[in-house]
């Protein structure tokens, strides 16, 4: 393997890591977090895990899509300055975030089998989310498959942790605390955006 060959996977891999830190410290604590937890307390937690990780697969397929479809007719410096933007405000909106804070309530669908039920419930509450738009915009800036497969996987141990260990550990970390993670996280990212124009 040459080493322009092993700088391309690095940097590969950087992308996929960078996506999934950001997305899985956003989606923490997030309504589709609650949503498995809900439906696994009634359910069996397979069928809530594959149906929340097929919704967030189709939606960051969607959102990649998107922002590369974005980035090939804007100039380079309109979409970094649009990713810097949008980072900073959900980094000031997570900041911003108090305990009194509450998602809207999803009522589960009567009629439909557990998968297809965590699927829909899923897919409407985060599509045009934060996090779908973040993943959008890192899909304008970087390799596309690092974004999506970074931000899947982030969504899936999300989903996973809502299932089997969100309460435990939500009990003994205020979600104010996660949000203020997030929020100086996504403002960093608005930096380095911003840095890559310099």
């Amino acid at each position: 393997m040459t080493n322009l060959t092993i700088g391309g996977f690095a940097a590969w891999l950087s992308s996929a890591g960078a996506t999934f830190l950001l997305i899985a410290l956003a989606e923490f604590g997030d309504k589709s977090q609650l949503v498995c937890m809900t439906l696994a307390a009634r359910h069996r937690g397979l069928p809530v895990v594959l149906g929340a990780v097929a919704a967030f697969a189709v939606l960051n397929l969607l959102a990649v899509l998107f922002g590369a479809a974005v980035a090939a007719w804007l100039p380079e410096w309109v979409v970094t300055v649009a990713v810097a933007v949008l980072f900073a405000v959900f980094g000031i909106s997570a900041l911003r975030y108090t305990e009194e804070d509450e998602d809207e309530v999803i009522e589960e669908k009567p009629g439909h089998g557990i998968f297809a039920t965590t699927f829909l419930l899923i897919f409407l509450a985060e599509f045009g989310d934060k996090t779908q738009i973040a993943v959008a915009g890192l899909g304008s800036t970087t390799d596309t498959l690092a974004v999506w497969l970074g931000a899947t996987l982030a969504l899936t141990v999300t989903s996973i942790l809502g299932v089997f260990a969100g309460r435990k550990f939500l009990h003994r970390l205020p979600l104010v605390w996660i949000h203020r993670i997030s929020g100086v996280f996504f403002l960093a990212l608005a930096l380095y955006a911003l840095s890559r124009l310099l």
